[in-house]
């Protein structure tokens, strides 16, 4: 989704929904941040997810054709492209976890 969206979609959901919480989290060692807003939506409670991150530019796998040896993956990111990410989560009260919400945009 595109970066410019996301002002949009918040100022939408604090303006027509009742907001509990929102907080970033930041992932030092994925080097992400994640904005999270919790409101009460037509579902019920909700949870909206946009997750930045840099660009994978390569994957580089170390291993050896030996039994039981070890797999190591190395990630190459770009220092100055990020990539963004949309998640929409309902709270399942059965469940009392988060479910996430399929085929919404």
């Amino acid at each position: 989704m595109h970066p410019d969206k996301w002002p949009e979609i918040k100022e939408k959901i604090k303006s027509s929904f009742a907001v509990s919480a929102e907080r970033l989290e930041k992932n030092e060692e994925r080097s992400e941040q994640t904005e999270i807003l919790e409101f009460q939506g037509p579902l019920g409670k909700m949870k909206v997810e946009w997750i930045s991150r840099p660009k994978v530019l390569d994957t580089k796998t170390h291993y050896s054709n030996r039994i039981g040896s070890n797999v190591q993956v190395d990630y190459v990111y770009s220092s100055d492209e990020l990539t963004h990410t949309l998640k929409v989560y309902k709270w399942d009260e059965a469940l009392g976890d988060w479910q996430k919400v399929e085929g919404v945009f």
